[in-house]
């Protein structure tokens, strides 16, 4: 996990990217503002999701081409776990189908969003 502290930057400017991507999503839905707890929950969250983001990114094999690669990760990892995981559990707790679709819609947005503000700052792999 050397490459989080290495690549930090880069991750805390996709984390702060992808929260006020949050904000703006939450005021077109007509929500208001999320109070401190909950904002500093999703900012662990989202810090987490790009952290392993990152990885994926470093890791991902040079078959295509970079910006290929760093938005088909994040493609990749939303519809495999993001998705699936979101969707039933949100679903099943009584949450309205179009809530849950932007809430979905949301993660796919910020996903991508974080792939390429990694991808613009450039991340560095761990030493071998």
């Amino acid at each position: 996990m050397i490459y989080i502290l290495e690549n930090i930057a880069a991750i805390l400017l996709a984390t702060l990217a992808a929260l006020a991507i949050g904000a703006v999503w939450l005021r077109v839905s007509g929500r208001s503002l999320p109070g401190a707890g909950t904002l500093i929950v999703s900012a662990l969250a989202l810090f987490w999701c790009a952290a392993i983001l990152a990885g994926a990114l470093i890791l991902a094999p040079p078959q295509a081409s970079a910006w290929t690669m760093a938005v088909g990760s994040a493609l990749v990892i939303w519809a495999g776990f993001v998705l699936p995981a979101l969707g039933v559990t949100l679903l099943i707790s009584g949450v309205s189908v179009s809530r849950t679709v932007s809430a979905c819609a949301y993660w796919l947005v910020a996903m991508v969003v974080q792939a390429s503000v990694m991808k613009l700052w450039g991340l560095t792999a761990p030493p071998v």
